[in-house]
């Protein structure tokens, strides 16, 4: 009895400093959360309701990877490989539709959606979101998580804007090479998923089936068996145990072991036996954690970190859909610049030839001096230079969006094919130029991909935070078991109590021969530096985490104001470009008729051309940059696909089911 009370007030001390912890750890994070008011007054550090989340089984493939196979009614199908569908690689045939003539004629519409469907940086930022199921079923099972990498991926060309690549991702290891203060192999290793690992949930099963037959020698001291002396015996044994082993969230482990074994020993030439003993035994130990490793939180909260990254990876999708659409919008409008430039170079060089050819027929009846057929030769020479750097920039720029909206660019008739855009930029005014600058802010908190994941970020340091303070505390394990142990056979002459194995086992089950008990497992680390730095460092870093997203809506405020001053600029000039325009124009016309009329020179005409030709430049220029300016404050504010009308489902799953409609465009002339 003294050993149960005695028993009784280790668990109660045991309770005791768990709950003494846990008031502490209440307390700090308490504490915390007033640090976290005080230091983000401006912007309180708080994590934002998902706008968008890719529902589970909305993607490119038909499995859910965070369930696991079922072993009824095929139980070896959960030692099956699971197959993931090679990738298409081909283009989708919407872009052979748009396919007329030998050219393809694309708006800005067709072009997101081609890049919805077959831009791969959306493709292979889509195998994330299947990535972060298997880090969840990893957790179901008590594994660690192998995170996944949620930065942009940025591999098309083209486009101006700012990327942002990630490291390990959540739940990974975010590592950095080089500096002094590196660690093993130059990298730096966060403490992110860290502390006591939790029990392995999913229960196994090991066994060992021995068969053996063994030949010994023995002496004279076995004569009184009746066998002669200086010869061998024989003996033939056979080992079935068993174990199952499984953990469970509230820090309990079980165990079940059940051990059998029969050896027979004889004597060659003889009938005698040596012995015929059959042994079976059984155990059940249960072990319960009750400082390190003890509570349900802790054995799970790999589980909900696995779920916050899921969701990390959820909002760092729609990120990525942003970026990629903004990217190609950009490119879209630099290919119409160049396309109208291309344009206006051709019609440039159709009037200084005309002009070449006018004054030729006035030097031929001798109304005009050599010297002005020279100049307008040079002009022709210079307009033509400017019209192949304009064509190979288009040519180029074609190239480009190619790039961004297709798979495979070895079909000739694609790769061959120019691309003609078909809608222009519409100058009018957009909503967000008129609202308040606070108001575009308090949107952009709300919507921004890049907050919602420094956020959940944060939620995740939390857990790490909390697991390293209970890193801190001993090891203390109360366990409990119990079994039984029989015996059958021969003994030389002698039966033992039980004579055969069913016998044997029936004894295991009668209460003939318990076997039971209770313990206590201690381990107290002497110093526990290890435990001390990593608790400090998670602190530490924590720290750092509410910094950074503090930071983060620092630099999303300035970034939305200084993209709403840019629109302003953008918009003046666009109307000065405009005008710019329409006066060099009409200067132009204004020295033709001097011209004709004799009242102005060739070299005054040119200049004139040359004058119409930098003004038309300057309000292509100033439309595209009007029109990039306009997409990247809708990236920031995250508005792009409300804006466009895109599904993220549809992105999810790599097929548009409905129409765009991109606004600011107008039908090209």
């Amino acid at each position: 009895m003294k050993k149960f009370f005695g028993l009784a007030g280790v668990l109660a001390l045991g309770c005791g400093m768990v709950w003494g912890q846990q008031t502490a750890t209440s307390d700090a994070a308490a504490a915390a959360k007033a640090s976290v008011a005080t230091d983000s007054a401006a912007k309180p550090v708080q994590v934002p309701a998902p706008v968008y989340t890719v529902p589970f089984g909305l993607k490119d493939t038909k499995s859910d990877y965070t369930r696991a196979k079922l072993a009824l009614p095929l139980p070896y199908s959960i030692f099956t490989p699971e197959n993931v569908g090679a990738p298409r690689l081909t283009n989708t045939p919407r872009l052979g539709d748009l396919l007329k003539d030998g050219k393809i004629y694309l708006s800005l519409s067709d072009a997101v959606t081609l890049a919805l469907e077959n831009n791969f940086d959306i493709a292979i930022a889509r195998l994330n979101l299947d990535i972060a199921d298997t880090d969840i079923l990893r957790a179901h099972a008590g594994s660690t998580l192998r995170g996944v990498s949620t930065g942009l991926v940025a591999g098309t060309l083209g486009g101006s804007s700012t990327t942002t690549i990630g490291g390990g991702g959540p739940g990974g290891t975010t590592i950095a090479t080089g500096g002094s203060a590196t660690g093993i192999g130059g990298l730096v290793s966060s403490t992110n998923g860290g502390g006591p690992l939790p029990e392995n949930f999913d229960p196994y099963v090991t066994g060992t089936l021995q068969l053996e037959h063994a030949t010994y020698p023995f002496g004279s001291s076995y004569a009184v068996f009746g066998s002669p002396t200086n010869q061998y015996s024989n003996t033939n044994s056979s080992i079935y145990d068993f174990t199952y082993n499984q953990g469970f969230r509230a820090g309990e482990n079980l165990t079940v072991s059940f051990n059998n074994s029969r050896y027979v020993s004889s004597w060659p030439g003889t009938t005698s036996k040596a012995g015929a003993e059959v042994q079976s035994n059984f155990r059940v130990m249960v072990t319960q954690h009750l400082l390190q490793s003890c509570c349900a939180w802790v054995n799970t909260r790999y589980i909900v970190q696995a779920k916050n990254d899921r969701q990390i990876t959820d909002s760092s999708f729609r990120q990525q859909v942003i970026y990629t659409v903004t990217q190609v919008e950009d490119i879209y409008w630099a290919l119409v610049s160049a396309y109208q430039d291309e344009q206006a170079k051709e019609e440039a060089l159709t009037q200084s030839k005309k002009l070449l050819s006018d004054n030729q027929k006035q030097l031929e009846i001798g109304t005009l001096a050599p010297l002005d057929v020279i100049n307008a030769q040079s002009g022709v020479a210079s307009d033509q230079q400017a019209l192949i750097s304009s064509q190979s920039n288009l040519e180029y720029q074609q190239l480009i969006m190619k790039q961004a909206i297709a798979r495979d660019l070895n079909d000739t008739a694609l790769t061959a094919a120019p691309v003609i855009p078909t809608d222009r930029v519409s100058t009018e005014r957009l909503a967000e130029e008129d609202l308040a600058a606070d108001a575009l802010v308090e949107k952009a908190y709300a919507n921004n991909p890049q907050i919602e994941q420094a956020a959940l970020d944060l939620k995740n340091d939390k857990l790490t935070v909390r697991a390293f303070k209970n890193g801190l505390l001993p090891t203390v394990d109360a366990y409990a078991f119990y079994g039984a142990s029989a015996a059958g056979g021969l003994y030389g002459t002698t039966p033992l109590a039980a004579t055969g194995y069913g016998q044997a086992f029936g004894n295991l089950f009668n209460n003939s021969t318990p076997d039971k008990g209770i313990g206590l497992n201690v381990t107290i680390p002497i110093r526990n530096r290890t435990a001390q730095a990593d608790q400090a460092r998670s602190q530490m870093e924590y720290r750092q985490a509410e910094m950074r997203l503090q930071q983060l809506y620092t630099q999303i405020r300035i970034e939305v104001i200084n993209a709403q001053y840019a629109l302003t600029n953008d918009r003046a000039a666009l109307d000065a470009a405009q005008k710019a325009k329409e006066f060099n124009g009409q200067s132009l016309e204004d020295e033709k008729k001097k011209y004709a009329l004799g009242a102005s020179t060739t070299a005054n005409v040119l200049q004139q051309s040359r004058n119409l030709a930098a003004a038309e430049d300057n309000l292509f220029n100033a439309e595209a940059a009007y029109a990039k300016d306009r997409a990247s404050l809708r990236e920031l504010l995250a508005s792009t696909l409300d804006a466009y009308h895109i599904s993220l489902p549809d992105a999810a799953m790599g097929t548009v089911t409905q129409q765009l409609m991109v606004p600011g465009v107008v039908p090209a002339k």
